[in-house]
């Protein structure tokens, strides 16, 4: 089989990983964000652990990656180059997280979540999708 194949298969299994996850964990329902973001009122700490256990997981993969030549499925690593803190980054990671605190998702659960059908959570992914678009586009005329 040729290594596109591979890493089709690879990727489909990553996400449907990470997707049972979310649906385990209880990521897909917004309220339990929400409830995490909430720490006046009735704090639900669930995401927490959550969130320790992709960084051991994460911690575990980088320290894999580093003992590695080059990726199974690929030429090389793709890691960032920009290690900046700028205006871009800053209103981007304060934009991200208006829409993870009123909309209690991010982009992987968002899309997870749309097999539950929910209008709410298709609302959301739509607009995603759209401040996405938009910011590709408008971010591309400025290079």
């Amino acid at each position: 089989m040729s290594r596109n194949v591979y890493q089709f298969a690879a990727a489909l299994a990553s996400g449907i990983v990470f997707g049972f996850g979310l649906s385990l964990s209880g990521m897909l329902n917004p309220a339990r964000v929400q409830g995490f973001l909430n720490v006046f009122g009735t704090w639900d700490p669930s995401l927490a652990f959550v969130l320790g256990g992709a960084v051991i997981v994460a911690f575990v993969g980088v320290q894999a990656m580093k003992r590695m030549r080059r990726p199974a499925l690929g030429d090389r690593f793709h890691l960032p180059v920009n290690n900046r803190i700028d205006a871009p980054l800053l209103i981007g990671s304060a934009l991200f997280g208006l829409g993870w605190g009123i909309g209690g998702f991010c982009p992987g659960p968002a899309v997870a979540s749309l097999s539950i059908g929910l209008p709410q959570t298709a609302l959301f992914v739509v607009a995603m999708m759209a401040g996405m678009t938009l910011h590709d586009r408008v971010w591309r005329n400025r290079s």
